[in-house]
């Protein structure tokens, strides 16, 4: 059976993530508040500010502006995107 949430960011019940995505306190958050599709929309706009930023994962710095960014998105009332993006065609 899948794990039901209240989704705080769509205001509804649905399924939950099936474990923490991202360590410490701001993962427990998000594991406990954010359903399935809000956390697909999230995942949508870090590619996106991965590419434009030029983010790696690996460097400290990048990830704590990629959990700022994360929290800004999914409890924050959501995330502007990088001046000057443009989407693919």
């Amino acid at each position: 059976m899948t794990r039901q949430v209240h989704c705080s960011v769509d205001d509804i019940d649905t399924d939950g993530l099936d474990f923490p995505p991202w360590p410490g306190d701001a993962g427990k958050r998000v594991f406990n508040h954010v359903g399935k599709p809000a956390w697909q929309r999230w995942l949508a706009h870090q590619t996106m500010l991965i590419n434009e930023h030029r983010i790696s994962p690996m460097n400290p710095q990048h990830r704590a502006f990629l959990e700022a960014e994360m929290l800004k998105f999914l409890f924050g009332g959501g995330a502007d995107k990088p001046a000057g993006y443009v989407p693919e065609a």
